[in-house]
């Protein structure tokens, strides 16, 4: 199975069902489920950048909905997701990038550590079957 690792917080809106739309300066042609690896590393500029982006578009949504900067897991798979297309544009407002991944069908997965690699990867080493299953609650 593929994977794409994805820096935090952006992985957690990814994984979470917030953000539907992955941003990058590079096409895809790939389609289908991957899964969200969440990058090993992340700055408190990261974490606050994320914040401002995240409370100025979605009325509604507070920081306490969103977990704290020491809460979000690194270097592992938090989720899966399906990529349905790779867009130049689109109506959602996650989208800012040359290009953008449509996201859909996003499940959150219990933490499996393993390393990450840039663009797509191939995941081997797969967790087991019982981590491959959604967290329910």
């Amino acid at each position: 199975m593929k994977a794409l690792s994805i820096r935090q917080p952006w992985a957690w809106l990814i994984a979470n069902g917030w953000k539907d739309i992955e941003n990058r300066d590079w096409r895809t042609a790939f389609r289908g489920p991957f899964l969200i690896h969440a990058a090993k590393t992340m700055t408190l500029d990261d974490y606050d950048d994320c914040m401002l982006f995240v409370s100025s578009l979605t009325p509604g949504r507070t920081y306490r909905e969103f977990p704290k900067m020491q809460d979000l897991l690194l270097g592992g798979i938090v989720g899966r997701a399906t990529i349905v297309d790779c867009v130049t544009a689109h109506r959602s407002e996650w989208f800012c990038g040359r290009f953008g991944f449509v996201i859909q069908d996003v499940e959150t997965l219990p933490f499996f550590a393993c390393r990450g690699f840039p663009s797509f990867f191939d995941a081997p080493w797969l967790p087991p079957p019982s981590a491959l299953s959604v967290v329910k609650g």
